[in-house]
């Protein structure tokens, strides 16, 4: 085991590295966003804005990697990271914001990209599973450390902004450096997002209601840590806590859904998103301790359900359609993305924090509804053709929010699983 994973040590550490510069910056821009006095709207647009350059950044970034090669890409992206968390510390002003948090929710978009396309073109069937695993425990370590970096220091000063610069700027190290062999560039593929409702409406439903989830926890949970008066260190237990339910719910989750009609676990999530948040309403103001249980609950779905739905759609297509399918779906989740604080954040500044949770149960009882509506309207995939395997997924993501590993070499007996953190690319 440590032999296989010997060739991705480097780019392991780099992503554990960047990781926790991360989880740094998603928990010290809006704990600074709040003592600035600014609303939860004004910071509504400062997510829309890293949104927004994330999405894009799935489209844009490949055509970089084509032209210049991925360490040089790679390079570029992390540089831009520690340039836009250091000029959000110099220049203070929301309007600035909004570009600075573009530039790094385009960045770290194509960092996902570049490492996770890296992977899964060196590793093989026999160790995939293995190194994937790895990754997403180092994806949700460093995330958690880098929250707990909040406490050691001030947001209102530029202390924490200057050390997620420098941490950012040490990932780098590691990649720039490897003797490991570089990845093939990569080839582009299609996306067809009506094609892919007509043949599976709820993958495609299903994965906007997820990326709105996701989107509207990732820019606003800290700022409901803080409305609700929690300190930095409880507000960092808290989104810890998600996280760790999210990691922990997507193995037993993978395997109910490739035992049984996928749509039936949708329900199911639905069903324990909805009770979650709604407990999660009902402790607010209690023990900090029944907050972290609660929000774990909360974690077990709110992250996994994309993968559950990417299962789901590819379940449908036909083997040279992984990509494709793949590719429409990380759209529709970007797209989710996008709208999640644009609607959450409103809502918020109008009823206060916990509506936040309000909306989590609309959305879930949305996901949750229209999975049974469609159980009645058509038999399950797992009667028209084979069930693909379910994939775990880190839990930050659009990554946060990514994909795990996929399944292609080329002399394999198994079906090709399309990578759906790099959905414009296929093995060359």
């Amino acid at each position: 085991m440590l032999a296989s994973l010997v060739p991705f040590l480097s780019l392991l550490i780099s992503t554990l590295l960047m990781m926790v510069a991360f989880g740094l910056q998603s928990y010290v821009v809006p704990v600074r966003a709040v003592a600035e006095g600014w609303s939860t709207q004004t910071i509504t647009w400062i997510a829309t804005g890293y949104t927004l350059g994330f999405t894009s950044s799935c489209i844009v970034t490949p055509k970089f990697i084509l032209a210049v090669g991925h360490v040089r890409v790679f390079v570029a992206l992390i540089t831009l990271l520690s340039i836009a968390i250091l000029l959000c510390s110099l220049m203070v002003d929301w309007r600035a914001w909004i570009v600075f948090r573009t530039i790094s929710g385009f960045a770290i978009a194509g960092s996902y990209l570049i490492i996770e396309s890296w992977l899964n073109e060196r590793v093989t069937n026999e160790n995939r599973a293995s190194v994937f695993s790895l990754y997403v425990m180092i994806t949700m370590v460093g995330s958690v450390a880098g929250q707990y970096l909040v406490p050691l220091g001030d947001p209102t000063n530029t202390t924490l902004f200057i050390l997620c610069a420098i941490i950012f700027s040490v990932s780098l190290l590691p990649t720039a450096l490897t003797s490991s062999p570089l990845p093939a560039p990569p080839t582009q593929a299609r996306f067809n997002v009506l094609k892919l409702y007509r043949r599976s409406p709820v993958a495609v439903v299903g994965a906007f209601l997820a990326g709105a989830l996701s989107g509207a926890w990732l820019n606003l949970g800290g700022v409901f840590t803080q409305r609700i008066g929690l300190s930095t260190a409880q507000g960092a237990t808290l989104l810890a806590a998600l996280l760790v339910g999210s990691t922990l719910a997507q193995i037993p989750i993978g395997r109910a859904s490739d035992r049984m009609d996928r749509r039936l676990v949708m329900v199911a999530c639905g069903i324990v998103g909805v009770a979650a948040s709604l407990a999660m309403i009902a402790v607010q103001g209690g023990p900090p301790t029944l907050l972290y249980v609660v929000a774990a609950l909360v974690g077990s779905v709110l992250f996994p359900i994309y993968a559950l739905n990417v299962a789901h759609a590819n379940d449908l297509a036909q083997p040279d359609e992984y990509v494709e399918v793949s590719s429409g779906m990380m759209i529709v989740y970007g797209m989710g993305t996008i709208s999640g604080p644009l609607v959450a954040g409103p809502v918020m500044d109008r009823f206060g924090p916990t509506a936040l949770f309000a909306v989590f149960t609309l959305y879930f009882a949305i996901y949750g509804g229209y999975a049974a509506w469609r159980i009645a309207r058509r038999d399950a995939a797992s009667g028209m053709v084979a069930k693909t395997d379910y994939q775990a997924m880190p839990v930050q993501p659009l990554g946060a929010e990514a994909s795990a590993a996929a399944l292609q070499g080329e002399s394999s007996d198994e079906p090709l699983i399309a990578d759906t953190t790099t959905p414009q690319w296929t093995k060359p």
